[in-house]
């Protein structure tokens, strides 16, 4: 499911996409509220999943903050 360039997830807007493969694609993302640039990795449907996560509806999307010093 590629991302356009402005899609939003919640506080996350789309910049450009960064990579795909067998695990999922990566996008370079804002966070809006915090004005900070961040990885976004979205999961492939067919790839396992917590219970929990199903249960409570968390989407499968794994967000890392960029590490600035």
């Amino acid at each position: 499911m590629p991302l356009d360039p402005g899609t939003t997830l919640g506080p996350y807007e789309i910049q450009a996409p960064l990579g795909a493969g067998g695990m999922g694609e990566v996008y370079k993302a804002t966070d809006t509220s915090l004005d900070r640039t961040v990885a976004i990795k979205i999961l492939p449907s067919t790839s396992p999943t917590p219970s929990a996560s199903l249960a409570n509806g968390t989407p499968r999307t794994r967000v890392s903050r960029k590490l600035s010093q």
